[in-house]
Order: C-alpha cells, then sequence, then structure tokens
C-alpha cells in the first residue's frame, strides 16, 4: 500500500513538471558582445541622447511626456539584465516609428500613439525597444565595425576618450538614421520575444504587440513601411511572438487605461511632421562623427578590393571603403567621407525585399520598390523606365532615380544626387536590391567602380 502511494506520488510530481515546463520555456537569449562596458554605454547613451534631442522636434507637452515615461519605467522595472537608466522621449513625427540609443535612451513617435488602439499596442513598441537596449544590439554592431577597422591589442583600451570618443575615432556613431540601429532580423526576433516577456511580467496584454505587429502588415504600402524598413521582418513576426506568449502562463493582464483614452485624444489633434519636413528644418547641414560630410581623397575608390561574404552573397568592393552592417543585415559600404549618420552621399545600400504578395515577378518587385522608396522620399524622381539585363546569368532590373543630396555646392546650395537602382532575384527566390548612391556630378567617376562592385555580386 505504501509503495503504491509513493508512486501515486512520483506520478503526481511527474505530471506537475510537465504541466509546469512548457510555462519555463521563455526565451532566454543572453546580451550581445560588446567591447564596452555597461557603464560606458550608459554614458555614450547620454551623450549621443543630447545630440539627437537638438536634432529632433522633441513633444513639449507635460502630459504626453509624463504617460510615456510611466508607462515605460513599468516596462523597464521588468527588464532582464543589466539595470539601465530608461529614458522616454517622445518625438513630434508623423511616421510611425521608435528608436533606442545605447545605455538606455528611448523616442516614441507621435505617429505611433496615434496608430495605437489601445495601450497594450504601444507598450509592445515601447517593449521592443527596450529589449533592443537589454540585448545590446547597437552597440554590439558597433563594436563589431569597430574591431574589423583596428587591431585587437589596442580595442577599447588604448584608443583615446570615452566611448563616443572612441567610435568618432573609427567613424562610428549613433544618431537619428544611424546605420548602426538598423538591426538583423535574428536582432529583431530576440528584440520581439525579450519584449513579449516584459510585456508578461509587467501585466500588460503582449497580444498587443501581436495586433500592432499585424496592423502594420496589413497597411503594408501606407504607413507600415516606415516601422518595417528600420525594423525588418525576421518572417512571421505577429505569429512569433504568439508562440512566446503560449508560454509564458495565464495571468492578469491589462490592455487599456484611461490615462491612454486622454493621451490618444489629445495627440487625435496634433500634426506632426513628417521626415521629410524635419529634415527640411535642419538649418546646420548634415554632419557625421568626422565633421561634415563632403569630398575628400578618401573618397576615390582603392584600385584594391576586398570581399564581403554576406549570408545572402559575396561582394567586392574598394579596399579603402567601410562595410556598416553584419552577414544578416542590410549593409551599407561608403567611403569614410561619404556617409553621416542620417545620410549617405557616396557608396552603396545592399538589401533584401519582401513583396506585398507571395509568388511576385521581378517587374511587380521593382515597382513595388520603387513605390516604397518615393514615399519615404518624395523628391525622388525616376528617369526612364526600368532596363531588363542579366545579373550573372540572372534577370535584373535597373532604373536611375534622381533627387536632392546630403552634399551642398560653395554656394550653399543642395546639389542633386544620382542614384542607380539594381533589383535581382535570388537562387532562393527572395529579392535583392543594390542602391548606388552619387552627387551628380561625381556619377561618371564611380560609375566604373559602381560597375565592378555590381557585376561582382554573387546570390547564394
Amino acid at each position: 500500500m505504501r509503495a503504491k502511494l509513493m508512486s501515486q506520488r512520483m506520478v503526481a510530481v511527474l505530471l506537475v513538471c510537465v504541466l509546469v515546463a512548457p510555462l519555463q520555456a521563455r526565451y532566454n537569449a543572453k546580451p550581445r558582445w560588446s567591447l564596452f562596458s555597461v557603464e560606458q554605454e550608459i554614458q555614450a547613451g547620454k551623450e549621443y541622447s543630447a545630440q539627437v534631442d537638438k536634432e529632433m522636434p522633441l513633444v513639449k507637452d507635460a502630459d504626453i511626456n509624463s504617460y510615456v515615461a510611466r508607462l515605460g519605467q513599468r516596462l523597464a522595472a521588468k527588464a532582464p539584465g543589466n539595470k539601465y537608466p530608461y529614458t522616454f522621449k517622445v518625438v513630434n513625427q508623423k511616421e510611425i516609428n521608435a528608436f533606442a540609443l545605447p545605455g538606455g535612451p528611448v523616442y516614441i513617435n507621435v505617429g505611433t500613439i496615434q496608430a495605437a488602439s489601445n495601450e497594450s499596442e504601444l507598450a509592445g513598441v515601447m517593449a521592443h525597444e527596450i529589449a533592443h537596449v537589454v540585448m545590446r544590439h547597437g552597440v554590439n554592431q558597433a563594436s563589431k565595425q569597430a574591431a574589423a577597422q583596428i587591431p585587437l591589442a589596442i580595442l577599447g583600451g588604448k584608443l583615446g576618450g570615452s566611448m563616443t570618443g572612441q567610435l568618432a575615432q573609427l567613424g562610428i556613431g549613433f544618431g537619428v538614421n544611424s546605420l548602426f540601429m538598423k538591426y538583423s532580423r535574428d536582432a529583431e526576433r530576440e528584440a520581439d520575444l525579450v519584449g513579449a516577456d516584459m510585456l508578461h511580467d509587467a501585466g500588460i496584454n503582449p497580444n498587443g504587440m501581436v495586433t500592432f505587429f499585424r496592423k502594420l502588415e496589413a497597411e503594408g504600402g501606407a504607413r507600415g513601411p516606415n516601422f518595417m524598413s528600420s525594423h525588418p521582418n525576421p518572417g512571421d513576426r505577429a505569429g512569433g511572438v504568439a508562440k512566446e506568449i503560449a508560454t509564458l502562463g495565464n495571468r492578469q493582464y491589462s490592455s487599456d487605461s484611461s490615462e491612454f483614452r486622454s493621451i490618444k485624444n489629445k495627440v487625435a489633434g496634433m500634426k506632426p511632421l513628417t521626415a521629410q519636413e524635419i529634415a527640411a528644418q535642419k538649418k546646420a547641414g548634415v554632419t557625421s562623427g568626422e565633421g561634415t560630410i563632403g569630398r575628400s581623397s578618401d573618397i576615390t575608390p582603392s584600385s584594391q578590393s576586398k570581399t564581403l561574404d554576406h549570408n545572402d552573397y559575396t561582394l567586392e568592393y574598394p579596399a579603402n571603403w567601410d562595410v556598416y552592417g553584419d552577414r544578416s543585415s542590410t549593409v551599407t559600404i561608403a567611403p569614410k567621407g561619404g556617409v553621416a549618420e542620417n545620410a549617405v552621399a557616396f557608396g552603396v545600400i545592399v538589401s533584401g525585399f519582401e513583396t506585398e504578395q507571395r509568388n511576385a515577378s521581378l517587374d511587380e518587385a521593382t515597382n513595388q520598390l520603387l513605390a516604397q522608396l518615393r514615399q519615404s522620399n518624395p523628391d525622388l524622381r525616376q528617369s526612364g523606365n526600368a532596363d531588363e539585363f542579366r545579373l550573372n546569368g540572372r534577370a535584373a532590373r535597373s532604373v536611375i532615380l534622381n533627387g536632392p543630396s546630403p552634399l551642398k555646392d560653395s554656394r550653399g546650395q543642395v546639389e542633386k544626387e544620382r542614384d542607380w537602382l539594381v533589383v535581382t532575384q535570388s537562387p532562393s527566390g527572395d529579392f535583392v536590391y543594390f542602391v548606388f548612391i552619387s552627387p551628380e556630378a561625381d556619377f561618371q567617376n564611380l560609375y566604373p567602380t559602381f560597375n565592378k562592385m555590381l557585376r561582382s555580386a554573387k546570390l547564394k
């Protein structure tokens, strides 16, 4: 009888373990590697934030700022890992977007609040950004770029100054639309899952993240791409978050609040600026960590080449140009003097592109990409029709676009820019595009280099 009772108890314990185990299967990734300490990150975040505050039109309304800060701190209290001094600010910008700097500063566009249907959707975006800080995604990308530029023996130690000073010596910086805040799909997936866990722990319905992502995906060519272009979809984003939520167990959630409703009503009457309007208001010009973006001997391409081995392709590029990004992310290749924190004046951007429907043709993909580019920059003008050609045996399309350059001439007038867009399809069926960028006056001189880079591309 005693043996039978013990056996029954063991079965009961096993059943409890089986039932509990899935609830403990939450995502548990470790923060990414960084050359810099948490203290350095925090100090750098303060310095970069001061720069962003000068460049962006921040909302001055005390009620809006206070509410967003309280919601952010509620989430940050449940953030795993290092305890960063998070701050939350609202940008008077129309596009649906948000971003976070290393060390804790988080910025939310008014357009995001306007688009959120309830508090849990807004919290989902904020939790995602906090997760980027937790996982050290931005500083990890900058660290990898720094490690590739100078010998390991002097990294983080013998370069002079703070983290911002050390990165500036290498032409690396964080700011509005910084190349180092455009993450890989793996990083986006991590931020989604860590953010969902954070929402659960804070008692905020994590399904708000799911519904907001589905809303953006459904809007597609409308306002969705503004968020999706800087937060690339890791694939069935909403489904991935839903699966994570299923591992977290049941608890009482809040999905909305009277505070959110009050703030939602307030921002509904606001007319935030577009990204283009904000850019037009910047009178000081475009600057990078090294000074004003412009022509220099560094821009002249070297006759020597290096090879970029990306997950999706290999590509030859001038040995004296730099690569921004990693093996799984969007990549920008440019001379040191050709990149600013929110613009590329000289160089090439290489990225994947997801069409609105499955089995889209190359022409359909090209037209959708052109529409998205024109929406993000209404000043772009297409020159002629797309030309058909073969790129290393694969069908491709070529289009010339014209628009304003980040450069100004000696009279202070904005120069004209020529962008050469090439779209093709990989053996796996994914669409890949190249945008070769140059001021109009320099394009003919750079064309042989651009063409050589393009012809060297081998898609995997």
